[in-house]
Formats: C-alpha cells, sequence, structure tokens
C-alpha cells in the first residue's frame, strides 16, 4: 500500500495510554504519520493485550487500537526506567497519558516536571472525570460518563431499566477530542514557541453530546423534562424506528420541512395540513397516533425495498438498521475503507474500524503493524538515546525493560 507522506510526519509522541480513548488519539496520530513511541509498564504492558478475541495470545483489539506504533515495556518504579523516561520526554513534541488522576505524578512525570524538561512539550491528559473536582478520583470508565452525564437515562424504553450502548461511543469520540486539543495546542506552539498542557473527560465529553436536552430544561424552567422514549425520539416526530419486513428502518422525518415530504412517500399529503401533525407541537402531542399510521404504512407495503424507494424518491432521510455484520459488509463502508482489512503477521487477515478523516494531500492509507511488547526497546534507546547494545541487555537484566512474544 502506498506509504506518501503523512500530515504528521516528523512529529514524535510519548504515549502511555492504553485500551481505548488514550489509543484512539494516538492511533489517528499514527495515521497520519506520527511516531508514536508507545510506553507500556511492565511485566504486562496494556491491559487490552488480554481481551478477547485472544488467538494464540495476540489480541485482536489491541492490535486494532496500537497498528503504527513502537512499544517499549519498561518498569518506571526502578530508577533506571524512569531516567529513560525523562531522557524520552526531552526528544519528543507531545506526551499523552490516560491513567487516573495523580498516576502520572506518582510516576514522576506531572506536568510541571516534563515542563522543566521539554518546555516546548504538549502533554494531554485523558481521565474519566477531568483532573479536578468531587468525582475525579473515583474510578471510572466510559459508561461510568455515560451515567453521570444524563446521557445513559435518555437511552431504553420509558418503562424499563436504561439500556447500555454496546460500542466506545465514549471512550472513542474523548480521544478524538483529545487529538483536537493536541493539534490544537501544536499550531499554538508553531506561533508562540510554547508547548502546553491540555486535558478532558469522558464526562465532560459525554455532557457536550446533549443537544436539545439542557436547553429544554433550562429555557422550559423545568416544564419540560427530555426523559427516553425508546425506539422514538422524546421531542421530535417522525423520529424514530419502525418495524419493516426485513429489518427495523429509522425514519428521520420531523424537520417542518421534511414532513410534507414524508407525507406524500405515504401516499398521504393531507396529513401535513391535518391540526393533529400541522408542526413540531402538535405531531409530539399527537406522536402515538403518528407512529400507528407510519406503522400502518410500512405494514402495507410488500418488502421493504418498496418503502425505501418512495422514501428515498421523495428525499425522505432514513435508513435500515443493519446489524454489525451487515454494515460490515456495506458497499459504501468497503468503498470508502471505513471498514478495513488489515495482515497482522499473527493474527493473518481480518477487518477493524479503518480511518475516518481524509486528506487531498495526503490520500494513501498507511500500512502499518502492531507491536509485540517491548518490540522496539532496542530500536528506541539506541535511536533516540543513543544507548549501546550492551546498556540494553543489562538493563533486560535488571529488570528495567520487558519483551514478550505477543
Amino acid at each position: 500500500m502506498a506509504q506518501g507522506p503523512g500530515m504528521m510526519d516528523g512529529y514524535k509522541v510519548l504515549d502511555f495510554t492504553q485500551v481505548l480513548a488514550g489509543p484512539t488519539t494516538t492511533r489517528y496520530m499514527a495515521e497520519m504519520g506520527a511516531e508514536i513511541i508507545k510506553i507500556e509498564l511492565a511485566p504486562t504492558g496494556d491491559i487490552s493485550r488480554a481481551l478477547p478475541i485472544l488467538r494464540d495470545g495476540r489480541a485482536g483489539y489491541y492490535v486494532q487500537q496500537n497498528r503504527g506504533k513502537k512499544s517499549v515495556c519498561l518498569d518506571p518504579r526502578k530508577p533506571a526506567g524512569l531516567a529513560i523516561l525523562k531522557e524520552l520526554v526531552q526528544k519528543v513534541d507531545v506526551l499523552v497519558e490516560n491513567f487516573s488522576p495523580g498516576a502520572i505524578k506518582r510516576i514522576g512525570l506531572d506536568y510541571p516536571t516534563v515542563k522543566a524538561l521539554n518546555p516546548r512539550i504538549v502533554m494531554c491528559s485523558i481521565s474519566t472525570f477531568g483532573q479536578e473536582g468531587p468525582l475525579a478520583n473515583h474510578p471510572g470508565y466510559d459508561f461510568i460518563g455515560c451515567a453521570y452525564s444524563g446521557v445513559l437515562s435518555m437511552l431504553g424504553e420509558p418503562d424499563k431499566m436504561p439500556v447500555l450502548p454496546q460500542v466506545g461511543i465514549g471512550d472513542i469520540t474523548t480521544g478524538v477530542h483529545a487529538l483536537s486539543a493536541i493539534l490544537a495546542a501544536l499550531l499554538y506552539r508553531e506561533r508562540t514557541g510554547r508547548g502546553q498542557y491540555v486535558e478532558t473527560s469522558l464526562l465532560d465529553c459525554y455532557f457536550s453530546y446533549q443537544d436539545l436536552t439542557v436547553q429544554t430544561v433550562s429555557l422550559s424552567n423545568g416544564a419540560s423534562l427530555p426523559r427516553r422514549s425508546g425506539s422514538h425520539h422524546f421531542h421530535v416526530a417522525p423520529l424514530g424506528v419502525f418495524r419493516g419486513k426485513k429489518h427495523p428502518i429509522l425514519v428521520m422525518a420531523g424537520a417542518e420541512h421534511q414532513f410534507p415530504y414524508f407525507c406524500k412517500a405515504m401516499g398521504r399529503p393531507e396529513l401535513a395540513t391535518d391540526p393533529r401533525f400541522k408542526d413540531i407541537a402538535a405531531r409530539k402531542e399527537n406522536l402515538e397516533e403518528l407512529k400507528r399510521i407510519v406503522q400502518d404504512w410500512f405494514d402495507s407495503m410488500p418488502n421493504d425495498e418498496q418503502a425505501m424507494h418512495l422514501m428515498e424518491e421523495h428525499r425522505v432521510p432514513f435508513a435500515p438498521v443493519l446489524n454489525v455484520e451487515e454494515a460490515m459488509a456495506h458497499e459504501h463502508h468497503r468503498e470508502r475503507q471505513i471498514v478495513r482489512t488489515i495482515h497482522d503477521r499473527f493474527l493473518g487477515s481480518f477487518d477493524v474500524p479503518g480511518f475516518p478523516l481524509r486528506f487531498s494531500e495526503s490520500p494513501e492509507l498507511r500500512a502499518m503493524e502492531a507491536p509485540t511488547l517491548g518490540e522496539h526497546n532496542a530500536e528506541v534507546l539506541s535511536g533516540y538515546l543513543g544507548y549501546s547494545a550492551e546498556q540494553i541487555r543489562r538493563l533486560e537484566a535488571d529488570g528495567v525493560l520487558f519483551r514478550g512474544e505477543r
């Protein structure tokens, strides 16, 4: 695969992240050409190395999130290990960590220390709750942020328990928010010569996903309280999932300019001026009746294709609700390589989510390999720091550096 110049060629990143949020940030940077030195804490490294699916000791999850990175596995509790990290800090542009608040300071690499070693460095911390605040030191993960943000309360049927999103929405989008902060800080450095400290959290990002909800509560003085409403939007109609013959079908035709088009697609143009459905407020008030009319229309169709053809003809926003394997096989995803087949030296070929950003000056996707544990100990220490082969052997013998087969 072609490997032309990348948008971040020449930038060097010290990556202390593991599992998903932080590794998403640095994976995208690797896709853009940055050199990522992934620091894995001895003796086991990134805990995602043990996540399913495992094959012969190799985790597809780890491979997916850590392609294109160099792995250095060391023990920072040993003085020689910390010394290596401090030397590396002086050689890089960016440091990213997603430990619990305070952990990077206990290692000996808080921002004042890092800044003293390298005033131009951009340091980014990613956490569940942020570095300060009443919740900062509570243990947390993606779904914890989802719960505290109010987002989880909006997912599911109104008379049942909230339902978990079954994908890493919070982690991955927080990783992208962190990436945007890092890139902005690097742009600032280009203008001023000064590095800085940036941070974000899952909870901060999750709360920012609230669209209609927060201002609805505030501006109505609590008279309108958003609540989960199952397969349909709590405020806008029709906006929800209806039963098709083969797939559930999502229809988004609640905007004032869209609803008349949907009425025409259903062969019921008169509904657009019916007092029960004449505007958003009326449709919300008569939601159950509107849902019944729409579902009856879907039930009357000979197949999903006919219903979708009519909606497409009238420019009604809709989508069949595909399962994961159907989405993976969809020609659109394949053509844009958002589903991407990669090759791993241990796992062989398999599909992973692709890189969702596009650059006209760097259009080629990069061929990248995921490292084994500590695979690049010698390469990084000799290339960046000038360590000799004998020094590296001694550090391995002293239990400062570690390597693994997978």
